[in-house]
């Protein structure tokens, strides 16, 4: 666990890429007190605090810099603690059953006695829950033995970050502990869907592609009237992810002055470049995609050109979150 104390809290500085027992238990009593622990689940590091504490939220929120009508996501070891938090109706269950643990986060009605305080749900009557797919993840999270609010563990709008390093380029001074489990596996963020009764309907594109979604389903899900203003769920804001730099979507090539992020065989050789996926791979492109935007951002480029990726599958979660790191800003 590495520290990063914002208080008389003071841990051990060491790393738990074979998290011990007592590592989780150290973690898991850190965040039961009110504590403010980054820790990587199979998306992307998310920074956990008591769903059930509003002054945790309210630190996380403020550590974040986040909007605090953008409601969280609730993370629990399984389906089983999932029942105390939200209401699951017989598309829910399909869904847990299919994909869970993993990268899929339910809207769900919050249960009678939901434990997700109304500050961490935005004072909606919803909740947003999901079971992540990572052994150092679901250790803190049967140690804390509550459920535990878990955000992508950088400033708010900023990119998402894939290692331990990535949080502390943002948070470090500002939250209490970082748990280091290496590079993240899937490198983007969880699909969201609402099951509210109605049609099970695709709120964010993510680590679940939507045609898999849908066969499991055995029909189409619906899509949402978009309500910046009040979002029904986490990442949906149309600016988030977002470097410093700007960033110019479907580019044929850079052009003067811009850094070069490929998709794909191509001929770009100078300046700055990267590139999701020389082979045009998409679950490659979308582990690599926040790292990657980090990089030409920390070169202090003014402007990102970005090769167009394909429709479909994990590109639509790519192009979602390109999207939305190219919005404008206010």
């Amino acid at each position: 666990m590495r520290s990063s104390p914002k208080g008389q809290i003071a841990l051990t500085a060491r790393t738990t890429r074979e998290l011990t027992p007592e590592d989780a238990e150290e973690a898991g009593a850190l965040l039961a007190r009110g504590g403010l622990v980054a820790f990587p689940t199979e998306t992307v590091y998310g920074l956990g605090a008591d769903a059930g504490n509003a002054a945790a939220v309210a630190s996380l929120y403020g550590a974040k810099g986040r909007p605090s009508f953008n409601p969280l996501i609730a993370h629990v070891p399984s389906v089983v603690e999932a029942r105390t938090v939200a209401v699951f109706d017989v598309d829910a269950e399909r869904l847990a059953a299919a994909f869970w643990p993993g990268p899929l986060t339910l809207v769900l009605p919050a249960a009678s006695g939901c434990p997700v305080c109304e500050l961490a749900r935005s004072g909606l009557e919803t909740v947003a829950v999901r079971a992540p797919d990572h052994p150092i993840a679901e250790a803190i999270l049967r140690a804390a033995g509550r459920p535990i609010v878990a955000p992508s563990a950088n400033r708010s709008g900023r990119v998402s970050p894939t290692t331990a390093d990535h949080v502390l380029t943002d948070l470090d001074g500002l939250i209490d502990a970082v748990l280091d489990g290496g590079a993240t596996r899937v490198g983007l963020e969880s699909t969201i869907v609402a099951c509210l009764g109605g049609a099970a309907t695709l709120l964010r594109p993510g680590g679940v592609p939507r045609e898999a979604i849908e066969a499991a389903l055995g029909r189409a899900l619906a899509l949402p009237a978009e309500d910046e203003h009040a979002p029904a769920s986490p990442g949906r804001l149309a600016s988030h992810y977002a470097p410093a730099a700007a960033l110019r979507l479907d580019a044929a090539a850079p052009a003067a002055g811009e850094a070069w992020l490929g998709f794909g065989p191509d001929d770009v050789t100078d300046g700055v470049r990267d590139t999701l996926s020389a082979s045009g791979d998409l679950a490659e492109a979308a582990a690599r995609l926040f790292t990657t935007l980090r990089s030409l951002d920390a070169t202090g480029v003014a402007r990102i050109a970005v090769a167009p990726i394909p429709v479909g599958g994990l590109g639509d979660a790519i192009r979602d979150r390109l999207k939305r790191a190219a919005a404008p800003r206010g």
